[in-house]
């Protein structure tokens, strides 16, 4: 992870001084467990959930608020500033803050579509087949939570057939008991010095 962690360092900022990294995968895959583990390899580096960003409303059509309050002042040195939606009151809180650091993390489903993916230094993908990942998805939801993922599952999947994200993807992430291991990913070119092994696994959803 601190291997990892180095080499985002280095990468060129991306968005004005920042160098936006996208955790993208499936509902369920472990994106959040894995971007919290990576922020604090960094130093502590900023998380932004997009769980924050999306509402019931707009599960996947939040492109133009993220845009508008964290892409375009952070893209000027400035500090962002968006609402988080609480899934459970069904209402957007109070504004956050969000600085320019070094290295900001944007982890969620949508992470790596094609309107975010100028703004990125890298892109990650968590590599877990859809239909595992929505097992522990639900499974760590409950039953309260039944309905909502049989509209999520029909919804994430007319994302990424018409929006996919891991052709892109620069690493792919996968997990085991030893712990998570990065991949090179489709878009990734190897150099003589990639400390990266290759491995196939798809984790394709059309």
């Amino acid at each position: 992870m601190h291997q990892l962690a180095s080499a985002l360092r280095a990468l060129p900022p991306s968005c004005g001084p920042v160098r936006l990294v996208g955790v993208d995968g499936h509902a369920g895959s472990g994106k959040t467990t894995f971007a919290g583990r990576l922020a604090a390899a960094l130093g502590g580096a900023p998380v932004l959930h997009l769980d924050d960003i999306a509402s019931h409303e707009e599960l996947f059509a939040w492109t133009g608020r993220l845009l508008a309050e964290v892409i375009e002042p952070l893209g000027h040195g400035r500090t962002a500033q968006y609402s988080p939606y609480d899934w459970h009151t069904r209402r957007f809180g109070p504004p956050r803050p969000l600085e320019p650091a070094p290295v900001i993390l944007v982890e969620g489903v949508g992470a790596g579509r094609r309107v975010l993916r100028p703004f990125l230094a890298r892109l990650l993908w968590m590599e877990l087949p859809h239909e595992e990942a929505w097992t522990r998805g639900r499974a760590r939801d409950g039953a309260e939570q039944r309905d909502f993922w049989v509209q999520w599952v029909r919804a994430e999947h007319e994302h990424f057939c018409e929006d996919p994200s891991r052709p892109y993807a620069d690493l792919l992430v996968t997990q085991s008991h030893k712990g998570y291991e990065v991949l090179p990913g489709p878009a990734e070119t190897l150099g003589p010095d990639q400390f990266i092994t290759h491995r196939d696994g798809p984790s394709a959803v059309c």
